[in-house]
């Protein structure tokens, strides 16, 4: 059975201008004046910048999918002419999840490359090197790396009462929470969530931790029944997941909603999607199921670039693809003759950021230190076979449609 770990927002989980200027000007103009390019990763006819992700590894399971959206992105920039003329390419390492790796292969790409994409939640111990050598760095971040302005994402933190009032919405007044484990990690994320959720109305139950080897999903249940709520959060696995919502059904408990904070993936649809009908997750950019012009365009780049992808239509796959855009953002902002410090400046003054309409258009100046405050809701459908809107916007405030 495919196994899921808690990677999304929780630790985006489930990520400089210090670089001393080439011969370029900082805006990247002027070529002819000052001479060639000699940036690291440009020639006269390409750009190179760095991927690193986790291939393997804990969690590589959902992660590794992120090299098919980069595929995706660049195959289609460089069938539309490249980049200010040059053409797109990059080189890539497996970090293995583990943090001492990930020092070692960013090192190795950050000498030899333009900039970096990364899709692994093992980047922490590198940033400050990179931040040191002015290195733009474009991927999965938490809201910790939000203190590097070389560091780049369309998503640092998302306001957590947004789910508070996706809860609120289905009727809900009492929230239990349950983790896959009792770290303090999880304990302070659940505690973030707890606040959240209190703020916007609701009562939270205590965190109820599970551990498969040891505990019984019905008693979990027994303890969400005596807690008297009516709404489940889970912060697990999508397998414990399961097993725990098939025991409140068995113990016909009447809970108007639950969501999961993983599991918008195809491939834990097809392992265990009918013991998750009705569970419902928030999405941060335009669902799959939604359609639409830049949905298609994403199918269509990866049908075409990435046609090993057996399911294009996976979570990580979209971010890795979403990325490579923003980097690609960055290269056509820094003009004819790129340097890293001309990327960083030119990118972190963007304000409308929509990765061609997928995503809500997001202000890279701010959204490091400002949580996303919407968010799309699917749901695994009756059937347990298929994901299904719920609703395509909601907002901690309440708003939305």
């Amino acid at each position: 059975m495919r196994k899921a770990g808690v990677v999304g927002p929780l630790s985006l989980v489930a990520a400089i201008v210090v670089g001393a200027l080439t011969g370029c000007s900082a805006s990247g103009a002027g070529a002819g004046a000052n001479g060639p390019c000699d940036s690291p990763g440009v020639t006269a006819d390409q750009v190179k910048f760095g991927f690193v992700f986790s291939d393997t590894g804990t969690g590589s399971e959902a992660l590794s999918s992120a090299r098919l959206g980069v595929d995706a992105r660049i195959g289609l920039a460089n069938e539309e002419g490249g980049v200010n003329g040059r053409r797109v390419i990059y080189d890539w390492r497996d970090d293995a999840a583990s943090s001492s790796t990930n020092v070692r292969v960013t090192q190795d790409l950050s000498s030899s490359t333009f900039g970096l994409v990364g899709v692994t939640s093992s980047i922490g111990g590198s940033l400050d090197n990179l931040e040191k050598e002015g290195v733009p760095y474009v991927g999965l971040t938490q809201p910790s790396y939000a203190k590097y302005p070389n560091v780049f994402a369309h998503l640092y933190d998302a306001a957590s009462e947004t789910i508070g009032r996706y809860f609120q919405a289905n009727g809900g007044t009492k929230v239990a929470m349950v983790s896959t484990g009792g770290s303090a990690f999880t304990e302070e994320v659940a505690g973030r969530y707890r606040r959240a959720f209190e703020s916007v109305g609701l009562q939270v139950a205590p965190l109820i931790p599970f551990a498969a080897s040891v505990d019984s999903p019905a008693r979990v249940a027994q303890q969400i029944a005596g807690s008297g709520a009516n709404a489940l959060m889970g912060f697990t696995t999508a397998d414990d997941l399961a097993a725990i919502v098939q025991a409140t059904r068995q113990a016909n408990l009447a809970l108007t909603s639950t969501v999961s904070t993983s599991g918008y993936d195809r491939g834990v649809l097809a392992s265990m999607g009918p013991a998750l009908r009705g569970v419902s997750f928030p999405v941060y950019f335009h669902p799959f199921e939604a359609g639409g012009p830049a949905i298609d365009r994403y199918r269509d780049a990866m049908t075409r670039f990435a046609p090993q992808a057996v399911q294009p239509e996976e979570k990580f796959a979209m971010y890795g693809y979403i990325y490579a855009d923003m980097f690609v953002r960055g290269l056509e902002l820094a003009g004819d003759c790129p340097t890293r410090a001309g990327f960083i400046s030119a990118l972190r003054n963007v304000t409308d950021y929509d990765a061609g309409g997928l995503i809500e258009p997001t202000n890279l100046r701010t959204n490091p230190t400002t949580p996303l405050q919407c968010a799309a809701f699917v749901q695994v459908n009756p059937a347990g076979d298929a994901f299904q809107v719920v609703r395509e916007r909601l907002c901690a405030n309440g708003q939305g449609n």
